[in-house]
């Protein structure tokens, strides 16, 4: 726990408190102690912890970490992105206030940030296929073509010439033929721009997988032991589409790291050589990407530390993340280029190992380390660049200071950043 962390921690007693309707005196009494000692603590002039903050936080009906350590990060990340992607007035700098104090409203802000994200992603979606696709071109263009064609044999019946029953029938045929194609090209139309309600407010195809298999780490771990079939898991997940896809890539790729890093021999020699990749490739004969995946799915349950992993392709776009507590790289395109995965995009089959710090409280720091390398290669056709970087929280101090590395440009604390691309709201603030 950082000292800013701590010192606040009095406060936000306080400000509980007071949201609560309670009264000093009645806190004091109900946790046992003296109304002038409660008063001290809430305003920083006591330390408070353990079994004291404990009895306060129950007395408070919230969390004892909340009132320690504040509100996440994460969250207080996309509140502040939410701010400044509406343009709002909201106070910024207030946001950790707010978070700390209604959690529930924090997390609502977050879920209807992420939901408009997402339909925003979907209309400029659409928007592309209708300037861009050839398809919809040409389903358009036979639209209006039948269109035109009923119009101007409607306009020659019910013009004053008189026709004889024969061209009245033709006519009346061609009528009918045009008004058919016209249904079926018009239908094919609507099944081409109609999206599921789902896919309008659900999350991105690497989302959903990232959630499924948040959820299923144990059904993962078995089928290591076991002889079920990947298309068969991939089938009860009832994933659509690209997610579908993905989640078989993922399973494909878990599956052939396992059969050469068993779990019980993996984890064992982790921890005998302190989770570095190196030493793991070389003991296991495989690649260092494979080593990165691998230490992902050591549970911190089993006393490994929290580790996060982020893939990606050769243009930044995120194809899979591992959250852990503080880490986590932005999917819209705009996260901070100083995380290496992004040097490692530059230089594919070189390793890249960096000490990186979060630039705000309580500036956690991750040992970050990170290969590109050349998955597929046709001749004459661009190379197919995949890069993966493992996050290992609270590594040993090193020679050298870690490289400061935060959300992204709009929301991020850091100074006299040099791959700085716009201004911090929270700077400027």
């Amino acid at each position: 726990m950082s000292v800013a962390s701590e010192a606040k921690t009095g406060s936000r007693i306080r400000e509980r408190r007071i949201d609560l309707g309670l009264r000093q005196a009645d806190l004091a009494q109900s946790v046992g102690i003296s109304a002038s000692y409660l008063n001290l603590i809430e305003h920083n002039r006591r330390r408070i912890a353990g079994r004291l903050l404990g009895d306060i936080a129950r007395s408070l009906d919230v969390e004892a970490a909340l009132l320690m350590d504040g509100a996440d990060r994460e969250v207080l990340e996309q509140m502040q992105a939410a701010a400044v992607h509406a343009k709002s007035k909201a106070e910024i700098d207030r946001a950790e206030d707010l978070a700390s104090r209604f959690p529930g409203w924090a997390e609502l802000i977050c879920e209807q940030t992420r939901r408009i994200t997402n339909l925003e992603a979907k209309v400029q979606e659409l928007s592309d296929r209708m300037s861009h696709d050839p398809a919809l071109a040409a389903s358009l263009h036979s639209v209006i073509s039948s269109v035109t064609s009923i119009r101007s044999t409607a306009s020659i019946l019910t013009s004053d010439e008189k026709l004889d029953a024969d061209w009245q029938n033709r006519f009346h045929k061609n009528i009918h033929d045009d008004a058919v194609r016209l249904a079926g090209n018009s239908e094919s139309l609507i099944g081409y721009l109609e999206a599921p309600q789902e896919t309008l407010i659900g999350n991105l195809p690497a989302q959903l997988v990232e959630e499924w298999v948040e959820g299923n780490y144990e059904l993962i771990r078995g089928m290591e032991t076991s002889s079920r079939a990947v298309d068969d898991v991939v089938g009860e997940a009832e994933l659509d589409g690209a997610a579908s896809l993905l989640l078989t890539q993922y399973l494909d790729e878990a599956m052939s790291d396992a059969a050469v890093m068993p779990m019980s021999e993996f984890a064992r020699e982790a921890k005998k050589r302190d989770y570095h990749p190196g030493e793991l490739a070389e003991v296991f004969e495989t690649n260092l990407s494979a080593v990165f995946r691998r230490l992902s799915v050591l549970g911190p349950e089993s006393g490994h530390p929290p580790m996060g992993l982020t893939v990606c392709d050769a243009s930044g776009a995120i194809l899979y993340q591992k959250i852990a507590p503080e880490f986590g790289l932005s999917r819209a395109g705009n996260a901070c280029p100083q995380w290496p995965i992004f040097e490692a995009l530059g230089q594919p089959g070189r390793p890249v190992e960096r000490e990186v710090v979060l630039p705000t409280a309580p500036k956690t720091r991750f040992m970050c380390y990170a290969l590109a390398e050349q998955t597929i290669s046709v001749l004459n056709e661009p190379p197919i660049i995949k890069a993966t970087m493992l996050a290992i929280p609270n590594p040993s101090e090193g020679a050298k200071p870690p490289l400061t590395v935060g959300p992204t440009c709009r929301i991020c604390a850091a100074t006299d950043c040099a791959a700085r691309r716009e201004l911090s709201v929270l700077t400027s603030a």
